[in-house]
């Protein structure tokens, strides 16, 4: 079985959409058979490099509630994440755009590397509070995963794999993603959403024993 998962970095239901997948695999023993691909999404492809503001303000310029309401929305995400069991720092995350990033998983992926290189960059990003966007940094993450220094601060500093990330945006536009995360299994079934761990169990094991779904 192959899963495609389209993800972005700066995205916290990915992250926790990882883990449910994880807990899924585990439970079907599916983990060592199946296949993951992780495919390139951007929230906001015209985010700056670096930006000022935190990530409540953010939340509140794009939905249009107070700062206090943003805060709230990232503490409930806090607890949401917990429960998966991870430690999320959304009042001190640094925000940044993330094609760099992308990039980057596309250069991991090459390497057999692109399941370590997306859990380190999320852990990096949520949990640690690391600019993705910058080079040295990506760099510093690339070689903890073992990836070559040399290689992955070439590939940053030009446009290697660019192609390949919007390739992997406009399969998403042509598809009808609407959001991130979206698992396609076998090219066939699209789940859309950080769908909890017995969702994707009972999607997963029926396609795993070629049975249909049929809802």
């Amino acid at each position: 079985m192959r899963i495609d998962v389209w993800s972005d970095v700066a995205c916290p239901w990915c992250y926790i959409g990882k883990r449910n997948l994880e807990a899924a695999l585990l439970e079907l023993d599916l983990d060592n058979d199946v296949e993951v691909r992780w495919r390139a999404y951007e929230l906001d492809p015209g985010a700056p490099a670096s930006s000022k503001l935190g990530m409540a303000e953010v939340l509140s310029r794009k939905y249009g509630v107070s700062v206090e309401q943003a805060t709230e929305m990232n503490a409930q995400m806090t607890e949401v994440a917990a429960k998966v069991g991870l430690e999320y720092h959304l009042d001190t995350a640094q925000l940044g755009n993330s094609f760099d990033a992308h990039r980057l998983a596309k250069l991991a992926d090459d390497r057999g590397l692109g399941g370590e290189m997306a859990e380190r960059l999320f852990r990096a990003h949520f949990t640690e509070n690391r600019l993705i966007s910058d080079h040295a940094t990506l760099v510093e993450l690339a070689v903890e995963v073992g990836l070559d220094q040399i290689e992955a601060a070439a590939v940053l500093a030009s446009d290697a794999y660019a192609d390949e990330v919007r390739g992997d945006e406009e399969l998403a536009s042509e598809a009808g993603f609407s959001g991130v995360p979206t698992y396609v299994i076998d090219g066939k079934l699209a789940i859309p959403g950080a769908q909890p761990p017995d969702v994707l169990v009972r999607l997963l094991g029926r396609m795993a024993a070629g049975q249909p779904i049929d809802d």
